[in-house]
C-alpha cells in the first residue's frame, strides 16, 4: 500500500525549503492555527488577569492546559495586516513589504502555505485574511472580502476571487446566515469533514472578533448586563513623563463615537467620569464577543476529539496582536506598550508538549511560520527571519536563543488614531521606544511628522504597567546607552537601518 511507504519530500522550491521528513505521511502531525482579530491576553483566563472571573474562556484554556502557554510572545508591527504577513512569511514588514494596513501580501512571494504545500500538506485559510490580496499557496479558502462583517458575513471561495458588479458589495462571494464566529468554526469544521483523510492538514483558522465595532452574536447580547467590570489600575493615566505623542492620539477611550458605544453620549461629564462610563460599554461588548470565539473554539475542539484527531494536531491559538483594554485611558494597539505588543500564544500537541507547561522565552510571530516547518520536517527557507521555537516548546531552550526583540510600527499619522510610527527594543527586563513620527511615503500614512520625536524607557521589573519614563533618570544613563547599541545592532540584523530616508538618518544623528 503506498500509504504504508517512507516518504523524503524534497522541495528547492521558495528559497529552498528542504522537506525531511521520513515517515508516513499520517505520522506527520496536522497543524491547526486559531487566531482571532485583536484579542489580547488580558481577556484569556488562562493568563489570569483582571477579567479571569468575570468572563472565563475554557475552551481557549484547554488548550494552554493540555499544552503550553507563551508569556513573551510579541507582534513585530502591532497592527493586522502587517502581523500577518509576519506570520505567513516568517520577514518583518520590511521585508515583506507589508508595512501599514494599506499594503497587500504579494502572492507571488514565498510562504509557509507554499512551503507546507510542496512537502506535501494539504492547505486551508478560512476567515478573516486581510491581506488585500488573493490568498497563495493554499488548495482551498474562504474568506472575508476586507474586514468582514459580524452578521450574515460574506465569504469567497477559492475560484471565485475579484470583485463582482452584481452583489451589493462588490465582491464575488456568497452570504452565510449567522454570526461570524459562528460561521467561521463551521467552515473549520467542513474543511476537515472534506479534507483528504490521507494528507497531513494546515488549516488557518481566523475569527473577526473581537474587532471594532464589537458586534456580538444574539445569545451573548445581554451576557455581564448587571455586572460592574473591573477597571486596570491605570485607567485614569495623564500621560505624565510620556513623550510627545501621547497628547495626540485618537485612540483614548474619550475619543470613542456614538457607534462605538452603541448609545447616544451624555453630555458634561469629566474626562475622568466619561473613562469610568465608556470603559463598562465598551468591555462589556467586546468580551461578548470573546465568548463567542471561546464557544467556536470549543466546537472545533471537540470535532478533533470525536474524529480521533487530537493526539497528532498541533492546536495553535493566538491573536493576531494585543490590545489596549482601558490601560493608560487606551483601546486599539500600534505602540510597544506590553498590552499590545504581547499576543496571547497557547499551544497544545500531545506527542511533544507537556500539559501545563508556561514557557516565558522571547517569541516573535516572525518565528510561526519556521515553527511549523520544523514540526513538519521542512528545513528553514533562507528569506525567513525567524526561528523555529519547537525545542523551546519542549522544554529545551538552547542557550543562544535571543535575549532581546525589535520592534517597529510604521503607519504614522493614520486617519483614525493618529498614532506616531515608532520602533524599539525589549530585553528580559527593559523597553526602549523611540517615537519618530515620520511617515517615509509608507501607505496609508499622513504625509506629515508627529513630533517632536522622543524616547520611552521602562523598568519591567519595577514597572510592568509602564507608567514612568525612567529616559531622562541620570541613573539609567548606562543602561539607555546600551539598549540604544543593542537596538542598533538588531537593526542591522534584521536589515532595516534607515539608510535610504535622509529624515531618519538625521533624525538618528541627533536622538542617538
Amino acid at each position: 500500500m503506498q500509504n504504508k511507504l517512507h516518504y523524503v519530500y524534497i522541495s528547492f522550491l521558495f528559497s529552498g525549503g528542504f522537506c525531511a521528513w521520513a515517515g508516513t505521511p499520517e505520522e506527520r502531525p496536522n497543524i491547526l492555527f486559531i487566531m482571532s482579530d485583536d484579542h489580547t491576553s488580558q481577556a484569556i483566563s488562562a493568563y489570569g488577569g483582571i477579567l479571569s472571573n468575570v468572563l472565563p474562556t475554557p475552551n481557549i484554556d484547554r488548550i494552554g492546559k493540555e499544552g503550553m502557554r507563551l508569556e513573551n510572545c510579541y507582534a513585530t508591527n502591532s497592527i493586522s495586516t502587517p502581523s500577518r504577513g509576519a506570520i505567513m512569511t516568517g520577514q518583518y514588514s520590511h521585508k515583506n513589504q507589508v508595512y501599514t494596513l494599506r499594503d497587500a501580501l504579494n502572492p507571488d512571494l514565498p510562504n509557509v502555505a507554499k512551503e507546507l504545500h510542496a512537502c506535501g500538506y494539504q492547505t486551508a485559510v478560512v476567515g478573516k485574511w486581510h491581506l488585500h490580496a488573493e490568498p497563495a499557496g493554499f488548495d482551498w479558502y474562504n474568506v472575508f472580502p476586507g474586514q468582514g462583517r459580524y452578521y450574515n458575513p460574506i465569504l469567497i471561495e477559492k475560484g471565485s476571487w475579484g470583485p463582482d458588479p452584481h452583489t451589493d458589495k462588490g465582491y464575488k462571494g456568497k452570504v452565510y446566515d449567522g454570526h461570524s464566529s459562528d460561521v467561521v468554526a463551521s467552515q473549520a469544521i467542513r474543511y476537515m469533514e472534506e479534507r483528504d483523510k490521507d494528507k497531513p492538514f494546515f488549516l488557518m483558522c481566523h475569527f473577526k472578533a473581537p474587532h471594532r465595532p464589537w458586534q456580538p452574536a444574539e445569545r451573548f447580547k445581554d451576557l455581564l448586563k448587571d455586572v460592574e467590570i473591573p477597571e486596570p489600575d491605570n485607567l485614569l493615566d495623564r500621560y505624565e513623563g510620556k513623550a510627545a505623542y501621547a497628547g495626540q492620539l485618537r485612540m483614548r477611550l474619550e475619543d470613542m463615537t456614538k457607534t462605538d458605544l452603541k448609545c447616544d453620549i451624555p453630555q458634561g461629564m469629566t474626562r475622568d467620569e466619561f473613562r469610568h462610563w465608556a470603559y463598562q460599554l465598551y468591555i462589556k461588548d467586546y468580551l461578548r464577543c470573546v465568548a463567542g470565539v471561546d464557544e467556536n473554539v470549543g466546537r472545533i475542539l471537540d470535532y478533533l476529539d470525536k474524529h480521533d484527531l487530537t493526539e497528532n494536531t498541533i492546536v495553535i491559538y493566538t491573536g493576531d496582536q494585543g490590545f489596549f483594554l482601558g490601560e493608560h485611558g487606551w483601546f486599539d494597539k500600534r505602540l510597544m506598550y506590553e498590552e499590545c505588543l504581547k499576543m496571547p500564544f497557547l499551544v497544545r500537541y500531545p506527542k511533544e508538549i507537556k500539559p501545563g507547561q508556561v514557557n516565558r522565552d522571547i517569541t516573535l510571530n516572525i518565528d510561526f511560520a519556521p515553527t511549523f516547518l520544523d514540526y513538519a520536517g521542512v528545513d528553514k527557507p533562507d528569506y525567513m527571519q525567524g526561528e523555529s521555537f519547537r525545542k523551546n516548546l519542549s522544554g529545551h531552550t538552547s542557550h543562544t536563543w535571543r535575549k532581546a526583540m525589535y520592534y517597529r510600527y510604521w503607519q504614522n499619522a493614520d486617519g483614525d488614531h493618529n498614532a506616531p510610527a515608532n520602533y524599539g527594543i525589549r530585553t528580559e527586563r527593559y523597553k526602549l521606544i523611540f517615537y519618530y513620527g515620520e511617515s517615509l511615503g509608507m501607505t496609508g500614512t499622513a504625509e506629515r511628522s508627529i513630533g517632536p520625536a522622543g524616547w520611552e524607557l521602562y523598568d519591567m521589573h519595577t514597572d510592568p504597567h509602564e507608567m514612568k519614563n525612567l529616559y531622562d533618570n541620570p541613573y539609567y544613563a548606562d543602561v539607555v546607552k546600551d539598549l540604544k547599541a543593542q537596538l542598533l545592532e538588531l537593526k542591522k540584523q534584521y536589515g532595516d537601518e534607515d539608510d535610504k530616508y535622509s529624515v531618519m538618518k538625521n533624525l538618528t544623528e541627533k536622538y542617538y
